[in-house]
């Protein structure tokens, strides 16, 4: 189960957005070749990665921005660029381009902070932009509880679209990181959970300025939660009928979709 896609498009063009994916994937092909060495990789993991124990011992710091720019595999880039794509161009109509910058930034090293808090001694690399996302998603949860996300969900071999409100997709994402998180060491490789509810808190507190500004409580009332502006639809793919000519030859077409 993961979103695909929402139905709240944004009034500007999200530059920044598009141009932090376009670094992250550009960085990932550039860096490709060093999985092909694991003494190369560590080396450069050393370096650019975030690794607690160095922090604790007083070098190490620009790991807390130069990780959020690397991904260990290809799956770990596109899921989250997936999310980075949904979520961010409505945080950065709101906020500006300058301004989703340095709120992105500032949430990725949030949740950085708090990854080294949780396991400081802990000597494993941390790479990924997913910290910096889960603030952003901290963020929409904030201004649009309400905007409807359409959810891909998987069982087996059925393929199901459903749209869901926001607050569910994200409060049952950020429970799943709170179950991961206390059942899983912090110093031990994998997911950084702590990581990403430090993202996420940091998004929500860091947007509170912005809501307050919009009205607060009074925003969501006037909103219902829902965008402050026409929501995209979609249309849902269908397989067409054939349906039988009224002339006597009985001749089948297909109706305009």
């Amino acid at each position: 189960m993961f979103p695909i896609r929402d139905h709240n498009p944004s009034g500007r063009v999200p530059f920044v957005t598009y141009a932090l994916m376009l670094t992250n994937f550009a960085i990932f092909v550039a860096t490709w070749d060093l999985a092909q060495s694991p003494r190369a990789l560590y080396a450069f993991y050393a370096e650019y990665a975030l690794v607690p124990a160095f922090l604790m011992e007083g070098y190490g710091w620009q790991g807390l921005v130069t990780s959020m720019f690397l991904h260990g595999g290809l799956m770990h880039i596109a899921g989250n660029m997936l999310f980075l794509f949904i979520f961010g161009d409505n945080l950065e109509d709101e906020l500006g381009h300058l301004g989703f910058t340095l709120f992105y930034l500032a949430c990725g090293i949030g949740a950085g902070l708090i990854h080294v808090i949780s396991g400081p001694y802990s000597t494993v690399p941390t790479v990924g932009a997913s910290g910096a996302i889960a603030g952003v998603m901290g963020g929409y949860l904030l201004l649009f509880p309400k905007a409807r996300v359409d959810i891909l969900l998987i069982l087996i071999v059925i393929f199901k679209i459903i749209p869901v409100p926001a607050w569910l997709m994200l409060a049952l994402w950020f429970g799943m990181q709170l179950l991961g998180g206390w059942s899983t060491a912090p110093d031990e490789g994998g997911v950084a959970y702590w990581a990403h509810i430090g993202g996420f808190v940091a998004g929500l507190i860091l947007t509170v300025p912005v809501w307050l500004k919009r009205g607060g409580p009074a925003f969501w009332n006037r909103t219902r939660g829902q965008p402050p502006h026409p929501v995209a639809r979609y249309d849902r793919s269908h397989i067409p009928r054939v349906r039988k000519a009224r002339s006597t030859t009985q001749v089948p077409r297909v109706p305009r979709r």
